[in-house]
């Protein structure tokens, strides 16, 4: 007997279309996300080089510096360290001790990454909420920045963001490594190693 097609009524492969749409609007919100924090970063560097090197200039060729320089800069490296700490989830780009890991099979390998991305979500989660607390207490008390007079919760703002997109991106790790074979280190980024032999020679082609 063949399988089951999927009806509009609900029969057995209604689950499953329910499930691929979830999982469709699921990228969708993610790659959402995505193009703003590249955004974010992009334009958040750019405007910190644009920022020093204008305080430089202001400094040895005017005479006077930009008075907000440094409280800016102070801002957008906040800014990119927490956007940033998603964006290197999304990608797998953080730092692992893989010794211990990479001994074991595709199976065990699979479900101790299932177990990371548990309890870093789960403290990445308790991260936000303790800095959202914290945030809230700076906004409260109605403090702001001495140089360009900004309330000074509009700096911290973003540290719980980047916490909760961060858990986000563990909770989607894990979700992926339930749902589909192999083992992935992020939604989008499947564990594995580039051949050495393979790297060299495709360095080898470019050159030629």
């Amino acid at each position: 007997m063949g399988r089951p097609e999927l009806g509009a009524g609900g029969g057995p492969g209604a689950g499953g279309g329910i499930g691929a749409a979830a999982m469709r609007v699921v990228s969708g919100l993610d790659r959402l996300i995505a193009r703003v924090e590249s955004l974010i970063l992009a334009y958040g560097v750019l405007l910190m080089f644009l920022n020093t090197f204008g305080n430089v200039i202001g400094r040895y060729v005017f005479g006077r510096s930009l008075y907000f320089t440094e409280e800016l800069n102070q801002f957008l490296i906040v800014l990119v360290t927490f956007v940033g700490l998603g964006y290197a989830t999304r990608h797998g780009r953080h730092i692992r001790m893989s010794a211990l890991y990479d001994t074991l099979g595709d199976r065990l390998r699979k479900a101790l990454m299932i177990v990371i991305c548990v309890v870093t979500a789960a403290v990445m989660l308790w991260l936000a909420w303790i800095s959202f607390g914290y945030v809230q207490s700076v906004a409260s008390g109605g403090r702001v920045t001495s140089a360009l007079r900004v309330p000074l919760y509009l700096t911290y703002i973003w540290v719980p963001v980047g916490f909760l997109i961060t858990g986000i991106q563990y909770m989607l790790t894990v979700l992926r490594n339930l749902r589909d074979d192999g083992v992935w280190i992020s939604w989008e980024q499947q564990d594995g190693y580039e051949e050495i032999g393979d790297t060299t020679a495709q360095a080898g082609e470019d050159r030629m």
